[in-house]
């Protein structure tokens, strides 16, 4: 007990009575020099706290702001890829390699740091869709002609997995008609669109279909996977939430106006731009109309970017949309459409028209211009941009070119800027 030890600690006729216990007024006296040298030493810790933050916090910083690009900054070309038969197609990037289809049916694997080739790979046919990566594989889809002479109706359509490393085919999976658009991808399956309208699940793994799904029209958007569902629309302009494990509808929402290609989901939205130039948007939970507010011409893409929904347009501008209403902060036009995804990255876009030199960095606060990146004279393409930690692709119609904040000279000795 402390009191009992405080009354070992008499000395003399030094003593207090309290409660019919004797305290030592000498106890009392150490300890409080006890309670004066705690607390200075807590305040040491502090002060040695507070000054390895202040000496690690900035380096810390620092050395994330190296790893990630920054897009109101200079971007130089840190390598650049050539090809005479590039596609519209967008590349898939991993943390070590990008995989960019050719219109040969061929696909490269070049090194994300140096651009370097490390496998190609002739599929034959032509390649019809954006392409998916993980570290087990590379997905793509590809078109075959039917051999000549027979009256049957003949499969043109293959799905296969590559080896990441090795460019190696590990399955191959054969389908009525190829995929279009961009392959969507979960940890276990691929999702696809068809050209004949039907959507696909197919096994990572081994290639097997786990699901197909036929609707009422056929599909004609890429499918946008988001949490456990899948969201795609139709020819008809009718927009489907798809339980992703099954292919059971779960809600439909009709614009009844043939709807374009980009699909966007944010904070319980999802997002639809129609070929009547407005924009719908769809409580994600039930399919219930939020609002629906008018762009300009035909909606290209949608693209949440902070405060606003971005959104491009045939009349070559570009829109800030109020995620909470639909009511326009601000547009901003442009050499020529945009029909590539904009890229977001803080509070910054890049976009890439299809007329003039270069893409474009717009501040997302009103829309100035605040960056560009010479490309050469109507090289954009419908590829879209990609970012991968410090490098930012673009598939040009020349081939593709990587960029970093780092100077030529930087990036060349392994510094920073």
């Amino acid at each position: 007990m402390i009191v009992e030890s405080l009354y070992l600690q008499l000395d003399g006729p030094q003593r207090l009575e309290a409660g019919g216990r004797y305290f030592s007024i000498k106890g009392f006296k150490r300890m409080e020099i006890l309670s004066i040298l705690s607390i200075k030493r807590l305040i040491q810790l502090i002060l040695f706290l507070a000054t390895a933050f202040l000496l690690c916090g900035p380096k810390s910083s620092a050395a994330q702001e190296e790893n990630q690009a920054t897009l109101s900054r200079p971007l130089h070309i840190r390598w650049s890829f050539e090809a005479d038969n590039i596609s519209n197609i967008t590349p898939a990037v991993t943390g070590e390699a990008v995989y960019v289809p050719l219109n040969s049916g061929t696909v490269v694997s070049l090194r994300r740091d140096s651009g370097e080739l490390s496998w190609k790979s002739d599929l034959g046919g032509v390649i019809t869709a954006s392409p998916a990566a993980d570290s087990s594989g590379v997905y793509l889809a590809s078109e075959i002609p039917p051999a000549g002479g027979s009256k049957y109706p003949q499969a043109t359509g293959v799905l296969r997995a590559l080896g990441s490393r090795s460019g190696i085919t590990l399955w191959m999976r054969t389908l009525p008609s190829p995929m279009r658009g961009t392959l969507a991808s979960n940890a276990t399956n691929l999702f696809g669109r068809s050209s004949d309208g039907r959507i696909y699940a197919v096994k990572k793994e081994n290639g097997e279909i786990a699901w197909i799904k036929y609707g009422s029209l056929p599909f004609n958007s890429s499918p946008v996977l988001y949490g456990r569902n899948l969201y795609i629309v139709d020819t008809g302009g009718s927009l489907y939430a798809i339980e992703e494990g099954t292919g059971q509808t779960i809600w439909r929402y009709r614009t009844r106006i043939q709807s374009g290609a980009s699909i966007a989901i944010i904070e319980g939205t999802v997002f639809v731009g129609s070929d009547d130039g407005y924009v719908h948007a769809i409580e994600q939970r039930t399919g219930r109309m939020l609002w629906r507010a008018r762009a300009g011409a035909a909606v290209q893409t949608v693209q949440p970017a902070g405060r606003c929904l971005l959104a491009t347009s045939l009349d070559n501008f570009v829109y800030c949309l109020s995620k909470q209403r639909g009511k326009k902060v601000w547009k901003r036009q442009l050499p020529g459409r945009v029909a590539a995804r904009p890229l977001v990255l803080d509070d910054d876009v890049l976009l890439s028209p299809l007329a003039g030199d270069e893409c474009v960095v717009l501040s997302l606060q009103d829309g100035r211009k605040i960056n560009s990146l010479y490309v050469g004279e109507d090289n954009n393409s419908e590829a879209d941009p990609l970012l991968s930690g410090d490098l930012l692709f673009l598939t040009t119609r020349k081939g593709v070119l990587a960029f970093s904040n780092q100077t030529p000279d930087a990036s060349a000795q392994g510094q920073p800027r």
